[in-house]
């Protein structure tokens, strides 16, 4: 989710007194702006795809069985979580170009463990799960995108539920509830939801402080992995109580 550190400010935007002046200057920084956000809608949407090719792969050339028969399984479960604390971790230290090799790497890796929903879920169901969780996606990111809303205040509360979901999912491997599992599916899409429009806000507001820095193409990678994370989220808690079991 974006709540990396950024960069100081970078002052004297529109500076010059004349309203023609600062009326190119905002057009400078809205173009800039929505070049900066298709570029992170880009690489989110790609690193959807290629996780989505790699999981119809492994699946269909019975690769996922015979990982998961191995110790393999666990390299395959934890890789992506490996993936996310390094990228977000070593942002600062990293290369950009160094960002987009592990983010392309945990993409292929993040599919590898997505492919085994295809032994439990139907394929029909998947595929149609995951355009009803595209179509909300975009719905949320338009509004955060778009809203005057001030949606910061919601940040502390989503990311509390998130750690909410985690330990009550983890309690669950224990208890075996389905009516717990049906509970934190809801509560999981609402939250994944929700941070869809939050991560969107935020990651628009930090381009003011972003333009003109040599962060900026770090930002696109590091915004891209909240979009990410918040769309496979979503799809995975939305699968979970929609989509049909073989």
């Amino acid at each position: 989710m974006a709540n990396w550190n950024d960069p100081q400010p970078r002052r004297g935007f529109g500076a010059s007194p004349s309203l023609d002046g600062q009326s190119a200057g905002r057009t400078t920084y809205d173009a800039g702006l929505r070049r900066h956000m298709l570029s992170i809608y880009n690489y989110m949407a790609s690193g959807v795809l290629l996780s989505g090719v790699v999981a119809v792969l492994f699946a269909n050339y019975g690769l996922t069985q015979a990982v998961m028969a191995t110790p393999l399984k666990w390299v395959i479960m934890l890789a992506p979580l490996g993936f996310v604390f390094a990228i977000s971790g070593g942002a600062q230290r990293f290369s950009e170009s160094t960002l987009k090799v592990l983010y392309w790497a945990f993409a292929a890796v993040m599919g590898m463990s997505l492919s085994t929903i295809f032994l439990i879920y139907t394929s029909s169901s998947i595929a149609t799960t995951f355009f009803a969780t595209a179509a909300a996606f975009s719905a949320l990111s338009l509004y955060g995108y778009t809203t005057k809303k001030d949606l910061s205040g919601f940040g502390t509360f989503l990311i509390m539920g998130v750690v909410g979901i985690l330990i009550a999912s983890l309690l669950n491997i224990f208890l075996g509830s389905s009516t717990l599992q049906l509970a934190i599916s809801v509560l999981g899409v609402l939250i994944f939801a929700g941070l869809t429009a939050y991560d969107t806000q935020m990651l628009k507001n930090q381009y003011a402080q972003l333009r003109g820095t040599d962060f900026v193409g770090k930002a696109v990678i590091l915004g891209a992995l909240s979009l990410y994370l918040d769309f496979i989220n979503m799809f995975q808690f939305l699968l979970s109580f929609l989509g049909q079991r073989d």
